[in-house]
């Protein structure tokens, strides 16, 4: 069976007769399920001993599908790399196993999935006929009757997933920015499922990133332009080659151009010296070569000592067109070396994660504005100077900053803001977000006392059946989160519990812990600072830089890496992208676990026991 196509459009179709869908990259798929289970590529190519893991989850599941049998889904087998991005390197890996046993372990230690986004036939019945939202409508009753993710989710152990769709293109489209994907799918709310048409009722819409470079050669058999940059040793670096996008006319010029301005030519290419600018769009780098390149337009204002390696790694990252990284090869940090390029990079890769947790709240930054190797000042009143952009909030006779999308970040990274520190509680509720524990030791050395601090209370919190996270304060201590359902609690209800856990805490072990407030008095014992947790007091947000010599984050942890290995020191801004690719976020059920916080008998019994 040969799937329908979308088409590409370099503008995105809107109105009322328009739904939006991700679009993730992987390996185009068709699920037929009758008393066998086969899963095709768009070639016609059987995919399962490729992908044993699919079929595994699927007859593991298979009492819960029976009633839908014989059935026929169509959708996209992917590596999810976060909920908005799928990681075609890692696909096309798996793709081209062979080895039996290296597909099986594979399998098993990093499953892909399949992404479903449409139904032809249902419980034998053939439904491709009918319209799209009719079509939707019984996918989604499928999900939702077997129990099924109705959404991706690269964490959940289901391999099978629903990709919903969105009447709101902006909303989807910011998250699809954000998290780096492939596009969005505009799809007709009309629309038929033909076999092997590409449809105009099928609109891909593509998250381009842009570069510019110059023209090296072409290539007589094919006619693509191959073009590159200067790295920083001034030699040529190629990135690639384009032949899409270019209109006859002008490919006509460009080539003539060329042959008039020859270095060299030999069989297969004739060679330029760097001197015609232009301007390509391109999905992302696969293989040191640019994915789907297009001809955008010729770049007349620049020239080619303008096209650099360090300017193609900035358009990699895709960082918002109005967003100017002034000085990128500044010096922020020594050990491990630093540059501001590089921090403005690990903002934008931690971007959603980080900006979850600075929504909606008053926002006080450090900024150093000669990184390590100068003073450094608190920033809480919105500079005269910030764009429009900016969104402020006045509190307390300050206009703070509320860091609510991506250009607001990078500005502010810009501005070589390190520490974003934020209240309890966002700007619409009157009470605390979350319940924290600032587990701050006197000094490094007795970092182990933040350890022992952070079990006790995680035993507490399990017995009284509270879910909890845990973070490095990204320099000497821990922090031990409660998430709490908003505006529903107050400052002096949350105060019974923190001081309840402190007097714990003190009670069990009176040498390693103190609640006394003058420094002198606690000696070498870790300090519960159960007063902190309060309005208008602040604390370090996730992921968060910290301004310490060693360049170290405020990094969610797994509560299984609390133990005498932890070191604060191993978590900094040049390894912890690499981390979070790894090993995921543990934070990622944050928010939603808010709403299943069952606080509610806790704060009873402690406001019965006064």
């Amino acid at each position: 069976m040969k799937p329908m196509l979308p088409s590409l459009a370099f503008e995105v179709p809107k109105g009322k007769a328009w739904v939006y869908e991700v679009k993730y990259d992987g390996f185009r798929a068709i699920l037929q399920w009758d008393k066998e289970i086969t899963l095709t590529s768009r070639n016609g190519k059987p995919l399962l001993e490729l992908f044993p893991e699919i079929e595994e989850f699927l007859k593991k599941h298979q009492e819960k599908f029976a009633p839908y049998l014989p059935l026929t889904l169509d959708g996209e087998l992917v590596y999810l790399e976060n909920s908005y991005k799928a990681n075609f390197g890692y696909i096309q890996v798996r793709g081209r196993m062979r080895s039996q046993a290296r597909i099986l372990e594979k399998a098993k230690q990093s499953p892909c999935r399949l992404l479903i986004f449409d139904v032809l036939e249902l419980a034998g019945k053939k439904v491709k006929n009918e319209d799209y939202l009719r079509r939707k409508e019984q996918l989604q009753k499928v999900f939702e009757e077997t129990g099924l993710d109705e959404k991706p989710d690269e964490k959940s152990v289901q391999l099978l997933q629903l990709i919903p769709y969105y009447t709101d293109f902006q909303e989807i489209w910011e998250k699809v920015v954000l998290f780096d994907g492939e596009g969005i799918v505009a799809k007709e709310v009309r629309n038929k499922w033909e076999e092997g048409l590409r449809s105009s009722l099928w609109v891909k819409y593509k998250n381009w990133k842009y570069i510019s470079c110059f023209i090296t050669s072409y290539e007589k058999s094919n006619g693509y332009f191959y073009v590159g940059v200067y790295d920083q040793d001034g030699k040529v670096q190629h990135i690639g080659q384009f032949l899409f996008g270019v209109k006859p006319d002008e490919k006509q010029a460009l080539f003539q151009t060329i042959k008039a301005n020859k270095l060299d030519e030999d069989e297969k290419f004739i060679y330029v010296e760097p001197a015609i600018c232009v301007e390509i769009k391109y999905l992302e780098m696969y293989e040191d070569q640019m994915r789907e390149p297009h001809f955008d337009r010729f770049r007349f204002d620049i020239t080619p000592e303008d096209c650099t390696t360090e300017k193609f790694i900035v358009g990699q990252k895709n960082l918002p067109a109005d967003i100017e990284i002034t000085h990128p090869d500044k010096p922020l940090w020594e050990d491990p070396p630093v540059q501001k390029i590089d921090y403005i990079h690990y903002l934008r890769e931690i971007s959603p994660y980080f900006l979850p947790f600075l929504e909606n709240r008053l926002l006080t930054v450090i900024r150093y504005p000669h990184g390590m190797f100068g003073e450094a000042f608190y920033q809480k009143n919105c500079p005269d100077y910030a764009p429009d952009f900016v969104q402020t909030e006045l509190a307390d006779g300050i206009e703070y900053i509320v860091c609510n999308n991506l250009k607001t970040l990078l500005w502010l990274g810009n501005q070589l803001s390190f520490e974003f520190h934020i209240p309890f509680q966002t700007i619409t509720s009157s009470g605390p977000s979350e319940i924290v524990f600032d587990l701050d030791p006197p000094s490094k050395e007795f970092f182990h006392l933040a350890i022992k601090a952070a079990i006790l209370i995680k035993e507490v919190l399990d017995h009284l059946e509270l879910i909890s996270y845990v973070k490095t304060s990204g320099s000497k201590g821990l922090q031990v989160y409660i998430p709490l359902p908003e505006d529903k609690y107050t400052y002096d209800e949350t105060r019974k519990f923190t001081s309840f856990i402190a007097d714990y805490l003190v009670s069990k072990e009176p040498d390693l812990f103190t609640i006394e407030r003058m420094k002198k008095k606690r000696g070498n014992r870790l300090y519960i600072d159960y007063v902190q947790h309060a309005e208008g007091k602040t604390i370090i947000a996730p992921y968060s830089a910290r301004g310490r010599k060693n360049a170290t984050i405020a990094t969610p942890l797994y509560w299984e890496e609390v133990n005498e290995n932890l070191r604060i020191e191993h978590f900094q801004v040049p390894n912890l992208l690499k981390r979070m690719k790894d090993l995921g976020d543990p934070f990622r059920n944050y928010f939603q676990s808010k709403q299943e916080q069952n606080f509610d008998p806790i704060l009873k019994f402690l406001q019965n026991k006064q």
